[in-house]
């Protein structure tokens, strides 16, 4: 398939920016260089997507540990140990609880998947995509593509701090509730997971901007403005060839994780706007699932006017 499919060339192309496209993706590369492995091994946090092996719908999810639970353990593979997390102590078990929509992914050898690690404290963000594989302690991720993102959008938070937290009980439902609606609205940092066609790939991409951002527009739809960013059009291009998408929203205080799985698909306005309408099939409520606590955000410079 090589960089783009056909899906991502065809936003290219309407957006008008294929060869600076081309240029950019000479970024993505199959290799872990030892910057990025230095990185990985800083942070606390790995957001991950895949399709749900059963029913296909696709999620983002996270992990969480020590510094150090995620390694380049080879030039291209990472492994994740899921057992030294303590999101994941109450269940005694050495990867996700069964309750998180992800479990079974994470349990079948072959599954694609992306993951982004985002460090808020100095706005810096790493992907790697490709084939898990579930080890004793939690899982590898064989690597097919590693790349850098610039800090554009990423709210900086100085400061994280590990916490004694139990997660509560997972609630589900077809729909946000008001008061999952007012926690959408408020977000000021989403996590988006699609998937390339075919399902062969999937990608995990960071949306950010000021609290009023992501609109809620009805019970089960929300919108966003597509911020220009690095032209490659990777998360936009899958979802011209499949819409299935799943967002994540974390409480950066309390550890909350909201998850929603559905359908995402962009409008492109005669101005040259681009705004992405998701439409929920079903939402994940977890209070407490992260054992994280992070300082208040200091807004991204690049945030555009969220009533613009």
């Amino acid at each position: 398939m090589g960089v783009y499919h056909s899906g991502s060339r065809a936003v290219q192309d309407r957006v008008g920016v294929r060869d600076l496209a081309d240029h950019m993706g000479r970024a993505i590369g199959e290799g872990i260089r030892p910057v990025v492995a230095a990185f990985l091994e800083l942070q606390p946090l790995l957001v991950l997507g895949a399709a749900d092996p059963v029913d296909g719908r696709v999620w983002a999810s996270a992990v969480t540990g020590a510094p150090g639970f995620v390694r380049a353990t080879g030039p291209r593979r990472i492994s994740v140990a899921t057992g030294t997390s303590r999101t994941y102590t109450s269940s005694g078990a050495d990867g996700p609880p069964p309750a998180d929509p992800l479990a079974a992914a994470l349990a079948t050898p072959g599954t694609p998947v992306g993951t982004i690690a985002l460090d808020p404290r100095t706005r810096r963000r790493v992907r790697l995509n490709g084939r898990l594989r579930p080890t004793p302690r939690g899982f590898a991720v064989e690597t097919e593509r590693v790349f850098a993102n610039c800090p554009k959008y990423v709210q900086r938070r100085e400061t994280c701090e590990m916490v004694d937290r139990s997660p509560g009980s997972p609630r589900r439902s077809a729909e946000p509730t008001a008061g999952q609606r007012e926690f959408l609205a408020a977000a000021d940092t989403f996590f988006l997971a699609t998937v390339q066609p075919g399902g062969t790939g999937v990608e995990v991409s960071h949306r950010g901007g000021n609290p009023g951002f992501v609109h809620v527009t009805s019970p089960r739809t929300l919108t966003w403005r597509d911020h220009p960013g690095n032209s490659m059009f990777l998360t936009l291009g899958n979802l011209v060839t499949d819409p299935r998408a799943g967002l994540l929203f974390l409480d950066w205080t309390t550890g909350r994780t909201l998850q929603l799985t559905g359908e995402a698909r962009t409008r492109f306005a005669p101005d040259g706007e681009r705004r992405v309408h998701f439409t929920v099939t079903e939402a994940v409520d977890t209070p407490g699932a992260l054992p994280l606590r992070w300082s208040a955000p200091e807004y991204s410079p690049a945030n555009p006017d969220p009533t613009g």
